[in-house]
């Protein structure tokens, strides 16, 4: 096998034919033999019926349905479990990422890189999508003391040995882009025309944007117990001086400070920076926790085309 192109697929069912038809159209240009691997994760669109009938007109096309919902990663990663060639694409599947880009990257590809990323251009999203990502990769390239370009996306080419390396992490908090960078190989990107979604809209509202974003930085970096740690050695340093001086002008001035409000915003400012510590290290402990009931990271209910059928 010479190429698998791995696409979760989630809320776009109307793209599918589409989908299909292009990526046939660009990919046997290129290579002899590959497989297109679509991951039903439980869309609410039912989506399966018509990666079932994808499957029944065309070999190379491999359908996975999850038995839920366990996010578009997940997804991903039972895609490149399954995947059998000897290079692999992960795309979307609402059209955005151009199934004729895959030309491009692969070309680039054969100048000797092992992984080669896409970097969006003309990224079709609004004002706040792009602010909030640019805003998060800045606070991840803190947090984990590196430099990360927010127009790279999950779309991308890799070698068989890359994917293989990436499969073998097995951590419920995975993030693919970020996986791969941290591999190492020899990686490289160029930038590509973004389309407009075919339909729909992301699935990824305010709420899951933010739960991910904790996921990705506490399971890649120490740096926010680090921080908490410090706050609470300044804070009480702080609070310190002023008991001293407190005592001092007792003794020296004889007078008392009076000053019940300050007392209890201070009371209330320590109460929530404690929360705060407390807070960081649960999701620290709760990454612990996940890690060590040690489930699959998915469950496939049924497979088709496969090597071996479910």
């Amino acid at each position: 096998m010479d190429i698998s192109v791995v696409i979760p697929v989630y809320g776009c069912r109307a793209a599918l034919p589409e989908l299909h038809r292009r990526l046939c159209e660009s990919l046997e240009q290129i290579v002899d033999s590959f497989e297109i691997i679509l991951v039903d994760d439980c869309c609410p669109q039912n989506s399966w019926e018509e990666i079932k009938k994808l499957c029944a007109i065309d070999k190379r096309v491999v359908g996975m349905h999850m038995s839920r919902n366990f996010g578009q990663i997940k997804a991903i990663t039972a895609g490149l479990d399954k995947s059998r060639g000897d290079w692999i694409v992960v795309m979307d599947c609402d059209l955005q990422d151009r199934p004729e880009s895959i030309v491009e990257l692969y070309n680039k590809a054969q100048e000797g890189y092992d992984v080669v990323f896409a970097k969006r251009e003309g990224r079709v999203d609004s004002a706040v999508t792009k602010f909030l990502s640019k805003s998060f990769y800045k606070v991840y390239d803190y947090f984990t003391d590196g430099t990360f370009d927010s127009s790279i996306c999950n779309f991308s080419i890799s070698k068989r040995k890359v994917i293989d390396a990436y499969c073998r992490m097995r951590e419920q908090n995975r993030a693919y882009t970020m996986f791969i960078r941290w591999l190492g190989f020899n990686q490289t990107a160029i930038s590509l025309k973004a389309d407009a979604r075919f339909e729909g809209e992301s699935s990824y509202n305010m709420k899951k944007k933010l739960k991910m974003a904790f996921e990705i930085i506490t399971s890649q970096s120490n740096k926010p117990l680090m921080i908490s740690v410090k706050a609470g050695f300044t804070i009480a340093v702080l609070a310190l001086i002023y008991i001293i001086y407190v005592i001092v002008r007792a003794l020296v001035i004889g007078d008392t400070l009076t000053g019940w409000p300050s007392l209890i915003g201070s009371v209330y400012l320590m109460g929530g920076i404690l929360l705060c510590a407390i807070g960081v290290v649960g999701i620290y402990v709760g990454n612990i926790f996940n890690e060590a009931k040690n489930r699959p990271i998915y469950v496939i209910s049924e497979c088709i085309n496969g090597e071996e059928e479910n």
